[in-house]
């Protein structure tokens, strides 16, 4: 005969059960609250891990001197090329300007390629920003000298350069190579206002900027404000911006700009460039002057014996 259960037995049993249950239970509860847990603090600590390299690599030194050799000085080149045959061409009407275009444009090709290809940390979106347009630029004024080769010859050098000016794709490339000329200069004050915490960041001046207020401007600044005004007049020359700003505190310092009433930035350099008074080099000879103590990132143009 079997053995009955007793009672005692029957309620161990359904309590040994529901205690088993219980555990198991417990275990995998413990398992998805750890887990829960674990993952709420990778959440919490990665937007941390992330953005913190990020805003101290943005604007280094390094990334405007990597941008200096691999995006503007072949930008630079290119255009001093093409400033030297224009130079050229008006000293002799004979010259074979159909096969120069064609060097020219060859020239930006490959300017291009060059500009292309090279890295631009993309945390410096200034910078990212001026490459882009650099290359648009070359890749206009390519296209607008090549569009002009079969008629270079015609007529005289003036009648020629001013066909070529009037082109619609060398007006844009204009367009684009100072707007990132510009850029360049504006992330030279986002690099120094992570060095020194009073130069801001963002700036909203005007090249209407008055005089009083312009004097008082750290010199990255002052050249991002030429690089504007370059920009807004659409010119483009063998100066830089920060030669425009050396002769626009020279004028100033010399009275001149007191004596013609002359009251904003803009006005002075409207004079100054309008009767060909700044040079390329202008703040080189300057620089001890009135730009000894003034922060600037360690750019070759920036300096004397470079």
């Amino acid at each position: 005969m079997e053995k009955r259960l007793t009672r005692i037995d029957l309620m161990f049993a359904l309590g040994f059960l529901f205690m088993l249950i219980v555990a198991v239970g417990a275990f995998f509860y413990g398992v998805k609250v750890g887990t829960s847990q674990a993952e709420a603090r990778q959440e919490k600590d990665a937007p941390t891990e992330s953005a913190s390299p990020a805003a101290a690599v943005a604007y280094q030194l390094q990334d405007l001197v990597s941008f200096y050799h691999t995006v503007f000085l072949p930008y630079r080149e290119f255009m001093s090329d093409w400033q030297a045959a224009q130079q050229k061409w008006l000293a002799d009407d004979s010259i074979d300007r159909s096969s120069s275009l064609k060097e020219l444009a060859k020239a930006a090709t490959g300017k291009y390629a060059s500009v292309k290809v090279a890295y631009t940390n993309p945390v410096s979106p200034l910078l990212k920003e001026a490459q882009d347009q650099y290359l648009k630029s070359l890749k206009l004024y390519a296209s607008a000298f090549s569009e002009n080769v079969a008629s270079a010859n015609e007529g005289t050098a003036g009648i020629a350069l001013n066909k070529i000016r009037g082109d619609a794709y060398y007006k844009e490339g204009l367009k684009n190579g100072l707007s990132a000329q510009r850029s360049y200069y504006d992330s030279m004050v986002k690099w120094a206002s992570s060095v020194d915490m009073d130069i801001p960041f963002d700036s909203d001046y005007k090249t209407t900027i008055g005089l009083t207020q312009w004097k008082i401007l750290p010199l990255v600044a002052k050249n991002e404000l030429t690089a504007r005004y370059l920009q807004e007049q659409s010119l483009m020359s063998d100066f830089l911006p920060h030669d425009l700003t050396a002769r626009i505190d020279s004028f100033i310092a010399s009275g001149q700009a007191e004596k013609m009433k002359l009251k904003t930035m803009g006005s002075i350099a409207e004079l100054l460039t309008r009767t060909d008074a700044v040079r390329s080099g202008d703040f080189l000879s300057l620089k001890n002057r009135f730009y000894a103590k003034q922060l600037l990132p360690q750019l070759p143009f920036f300096s004397p014996d470079k």
